[in-house]
């Protein structure tokens, strides 16, 4: 138990130097253009260079994956249907979702997905959603589209719930 603790610890502490890494790698990158622009005025005239780099640093990407890939002798179905891409969804951000690819399982969880008791997950504080209830149950019985009776039996809902 406690070894399972520790290697999730360390899975949380490598995924989270990884996102410093690639976010240094894209502070990097902006310097870089900057100096670009500065020192060389503009980017257009060197338009060319700068694809043929990123479709290199792309490139160099993709055959060490695919190099990892055939090392561990698996498929890219049997790669992102691993342990540790389960229930998950891939998503590849350059420039803080710039450009992005995002890979996906057939069966994403919904936005509010129901626990095992049927209760909704609550994204906002509860008092809110009373609030809110309340001001629109007044709104009603102002309107006239409700009668005093059904406004005091929804009122009793609201303050149950």
């Amino acid at each position: 138990m406690a070894l399972m603790k520790k290697e999730k610890d360390e899975g949380h502490l490598k995924s989270v130097l990884m996102a410093y890494f690639i976010l240094v790698l894209h502070v990097i990158l902006i310097a870089g253009l900057v100096l670009l622009v500065i020192f060389f005025r503009g980017i257009i005239n060197y338009m060319i260079w700068i694809f043929i780099g990123g479709t290199a640093a792309i490139l160099a990407s993709a055959y060490h994956f695919y190099k990892r890939m055939k090392m561990e002798g698996k498929t890219l179905r049997e790669m992102l249907n691993s342990q540790r891409f389960a229930g998950r969804t891939v998503e590849v951000n350059l420039l803080g979702g710039l450009a992005s690819l995002k890979i996906s399982g057939s069966k994403d969880p919904a936005a509010l997905d129901t626990t095992a008791s049927g209760q909704f997950k609550q994204l906002e504080d509860p008092d809110v959603i009373h609030n809110r209830d309340f001001f629109e149950l007044v709104r009603l019985l102002e309107n006239d589209l409700i009668t005093l009776d059904e406004y005091n039996k929804f009122k009793e809902q609201i303050l149950k719930s």
